[in-house]
């Protein structure tokens, strides 16, 4: 149950970055609500990261929430705000992603 606390955590932290990604777009009341999504985002995920802290070793718990932050906002900016897809950019995702998938392998957890 930890391990689906921690990848919603993970899936916050991008909709932390989603948020402030397009609160940088907007401006007004709109950037106002963006704003507010990044702050509620944050709040949400550092909650699931503390909750799964509490039974999942801390070094792996991190290193997996950052991981999915990480891939999950590389692939937001490439489909959402049209970041260059570059053949190393997908490598160097592909090689986090079999990173995080080997960290949950080998967790006691």
């Amino acid at each position: 149950m930890n391990w689906i606390i921690l990848i919603i955590g993970g899936l916050f932290e991008v909709g932390f970055t989603f948020c402030l990604g397009k609160a940088k777009e907007s401006n007004g009341n709109d950037a106002i609500w963006w704003y507010s999504g990044f702050a509620i985002s944050l709040v949400f995920s550092m909650y699931l990261l503390v909750k799964a802290t509490q039974t999942l070793p801390l070094g792996t718990a991190y290193a997996v929430w950052t991981g999915i932050g990480a891939v999950g906002t590389v692939l937001v900016g490439i489909l959402v705000f049209k970041e260059p897809a570059t053949f190393m950019r997908i490598l160097f995702i592909t090689t986090l992603i079999g990173s995080i998938i080997g960290l949950k392998a080998v967790s006691s957890h």
